[in-house]
Protein backbone atom coordinates (compact mmCIF):
# COMPACT_ATOMS: atom_id res chain seq x y z
CA UNK A 1 0.00 0.00 0.00
CA UNK A 2 1.28 3.45 -0.92
CA UNK A 3 0.56 6.40 1.38
CA UNK A 4 1.84 9.93 1.56
CA UNK A 5 2.58 10.81 5.19
CA UNK A 6 3.45 14.44 5.91
CA UNK A 7 4.39 14.91 2.27
CA UNK A 8 6.68 11.87 2.08
CA UNK A 9 5.74 8.73 0.13
CA UNK A 10 5.68 5.55 2.19
CA UNK A 11 5.17 1.96 1.15
CA UNK A 12 3.51 -0.29 3.69
CA UNK A 13 3.18 -4.04 3.40
CA UNK A 14 -0.31 -4.31 4.88
CA UNK A 15 -3.48 -2.30 5.03
CA UNK A 16 -3.59 -0.40 8.29
CA UNK A 17 -5.89 1.76 10.29
CA UNK A 18 -4.74 5.09 11.69
CA UNK A 19 -3.94 3.65 15.15
CA UNK A 20 -1.71 0.97 13.58
CA UNK A 21 0.04 3.56 11.40
CA UNK A 22 0.75 5.73 14.44
CA UNK A 23 2.16 2.72 16.29
CA UNK A 24 4.37 1.84 13.30
CA UNK A 25 5.67 5.42 13.29
CA UNK A 26 6.29 5.23 17.06
CA UNK A 27 3.62 7.85 17.71
CA UNK A 28 1.14 5.59 19.49
CA UNK A 29 -0.13 7.16 22.69
CA UNK A 30 1.28 10.59 21.83
CA UNK A 31 -0.84 13.70 21.42
CA UNK A 32 -1.32 14.00 17.69
CA UNK A 33 -3.88 15.32 15.26
CA UNK A 34 -4.46 13.27 12.11
CA UNK A 35 -5.93 14.38 8.83
CA UNK A 36 -6.68 11.95 6.00
CA UNK A 37 -7.35 13.35 2.54
CA UNK A 38 -8.13 16.78 3.99
CA UNK A 39 -10.49 15.63 6.76
CA UNK A 40 -9.55 15.56 10.44
CA UNK A 41 -10.12 12.17 12.05
CA UNK A 42 -11.03 12.31 15.76
CA UNK A 43 -8.84 10.25 18.09
CA UNK A 44 -11.88 8.12 18.98
CA UNK A 45 -12.03 7.01 15.32
CA UNK A 46 -8.33 6.16 14.78
CA UNK A 47 -8.76 2.41 15.29
CA UNK A 48 -11.90 2.30 13.15
CA UNK A 49 -10.55 4.34 10.22
CA UNK A 50 -8.91 2.12 7.60
CA UNK A 51 -6.32 3.67 5.34
CA UNK A 52 -6.46 2.99 1.60
CA UNK A 53 -3.85 2.93 -1.11
CA UNK A 54 -3.09 6.49 -2.21
CA UNK A 55 -4.33 8.23 0.94
CA UNK A 56 -2.72 11.51 1.93
CA UNK A 57 -2.08 11.55 5.70
CA UNK A 58 -0.99 14.56 7.73
CA UNK A 59 0.12 13.96 11.32
CA UNK A 60 0.77 16.91 13.62
CA UNK A 61 2.24 16.30 17.05
CA UNK A 62 1.32 18.60 19.94
CA UNK A 63 4.34 19.96 21.76
CA UNK A 64 3.92 21.59 25.16
CA UNK A 65 6.01 24.35 26.49
CA UNK A 66 5.86 27.45 28.51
Amino acid sequence: MQLTVNGEPRTLADALNIAELLAALQLGGKRVAVEVNGSIVPRSQHAATALRDGDQVLIVQAIGGG
